[in-house]
């Protein structure tokens, strides 16, 4: 792949845009921020403007919602010769990418898996997918170029392209990443309720547990309510097992006798056993880690 454009010049188009710089690619910038797009080029990632003719590829790294609206744009405009995206949900903007009629033979929906709770072009890095997932999802209408260089753009931004339904995709990512994103919010939203004088007791466990609730809310509702039903599921059990904790706090809390305490601590530890085991299925990461896998989508003009 010798030319790319990004659409899109946030924290995720602007660490794709400074990858593909890094590996020879000539790499065009399209922001409706021209202002974004211009700190995006000023930082190495390319030329803040669109190319004369069209490119190989173009990279939307814009929300959810407005994908399908974007790839019609462009695809009018002659941008590239293929396309392809890094919104965090697939399926919708498969469906409304049909809707309006777009050429889904030249498009394949993508999404790198690495991200950060800052947004911007300044919170940009050149290796953000380095030894991350890049997850493809092409439909049976993709041609094999497309996919072709989508895989390509995955691996010179350091990233392991791995293919899956846009279903199954949306599925995933609810589990290992929106949901969580959501309990770090609703979490850190209960300190809005604590004394000065608790909260200057929090150490570096609160900080870790609440830091993706320090994310755009904007990008954040577009990205929850993309794949509102997905989540709502992962929640639904989440909030089924906080019960179940909330029962057994409550009865070690009153309990009198022996017995009885016993049984409501071996009920505490194996809630706390589930979690242990639960974290223990995440797979080590390879290559340099970055300091969130919930991806951050870049809003356009953010």
């Amino acid at each position: 792949m010798d030319s790319a454009a990004v659409v899109g010049t946030g924290l995720i188009g602007t660490s794709i845009a400074l990858a593909l710089r890094g590996r020879g690619v000539a790499t065009y910038l399209i922001d409706t921020d021209q202002e974004a797009a211009r700190v995006a080029a000023d930082l190495g990632a390319g030329i803040a403007g669109p190319p004369r003719g069209p490119v190989d590829l173009a990279v939307l790294a814009v929300p959810p919602q407005q994908v399908a609206a974007v790839l019609k744009e462009h695809q009018l405009g002659d941008l590239a010769d293929d396309f392809t995206d890094a919104a965090s949900v697939k399926e919708p903007p498969q469906l409304e990418a049909a809707r309006l009629g777009c050429d889904l033979t030249r498009f394949v929906g993508g999404h790198p898996m690495g991200g950060r709770e800052q947004s911007g072009p300044l919170a940009a890095r050149d290796d953000l997918f380095h030894g991350r997932p890049w997850v493809l999802t092409p439909s049976v209408r993709t041609r094999p170029q497309t996919l072709e260089r989508a895989e390509r753009l995955a691996e010179l931004c350091g990233a392991r392209p791995v293919v899956m339904a846009h279903a199954e995709h949306d599925r995933a990512v609810a589990l290992t990443s929106h949901a969580p994103h959501l309990v770090s919010t609703l979490l850190a939203a209960r300190l809005l309720h604590g004394e000065r004088s608790q909260l200057g007791l929090a150490g570096q466990g609160l900080q870790d547990v609440t830091r993706l609730a320090g994310g755009s809310a904007e990008l954040w509702t577009d990205i929850l309510g993309s794949n509102a039903m997905a989540v709502a599921d992962v929640l639904a059990d989440f909030a089924h097992d906080v019960d179940d904790a909330v029962e057994v706090l409550r009865g070690l809390s009153t309990a009198r006798e022996p017995e009885q305490r016993r049984t409501h601590l071996e009920a505490l530890s194996k809630v706390l056993v589930r979690g242990v085991q639960g974290r223990a299925r995440i797979p080590a990461r390879s290559g340099t880690p970055s300091t969130s896998t919930a991806y951050a989508a870049a809003p356009r003009g953010a």
